[in-house]
């Protein structure tokens, strides 16, 4: 039995482009910055890796509809070799995530802060709001289970692609 599967969570570092094969099928290539667990030895952060993708299909036309430069994104695929050779005749090796699904990795409302936050250290004078205040995570009364993280979706209803 084999297992090839890949998943993972970071952010996208380019608009995705949508473009189409000679044989008609749409595709979009990205990279994901992921986050290493550790920093090394005298950094202050961790270091990312920049992870090269491929989706085909409806997964290309979602993702180059819905997400952009910044965005947190959650890639499930399969990891694929890609050997060749260079100008110079050197053998070369690529690897690359083949999408099979993604899914967003933060809500509506988590991209809004950030770019407010992101437009108040750019603008601090036309970005004059009060400030959030942070609050204890809420939990379901009935089960004790935390909803910090569960999103209210009637706002949003209008723009799922389902």
């Amino acid at each position: 039995m084999n297992i090839n599967k890949v998943m993972l969570m970071g952010r996208l570092t380019a608009d995705p482009e949508l473009k189409m094969s000679a044989s008609g099928i749409p595709n979009v290539r990205f990279s994901v910055a992921v986050n290493r667990r550790f920093a090394r030895q005298g950094e202050d952060r961790p270091t990312a890796d920049f992870i090269r993708c491929t989706a085909f299909r409806q997964t290309a036309e979602f993702v180059s509809k819905y997400f952009r430069k910044g965005s947190v994104i959650i890639v499930f695929g399969s990891l694929q070799n890609d050997n060749y050779k260079d100008k110079d005749g050197n053998d070369r090796q690529s690897t690359t995530v083949i999408v099979d699904e993604v899914q967003f990795g933060e809500t509506k409302q988590d991209r809004n802060q950030a770019r407010d936050q992101e437009d108040y250290s750019s603008h601090p004078q036309a970005a004059a709001q009060p400030a959030n205040t942070a609050s204890a995570p809420s939990s379901d009364p009935d089960t004790g289970v935390n909803t910090e993280f569960f999103a209210d979706i009637k706002d949003i209803e209008d723009e799922l692609p389902f």
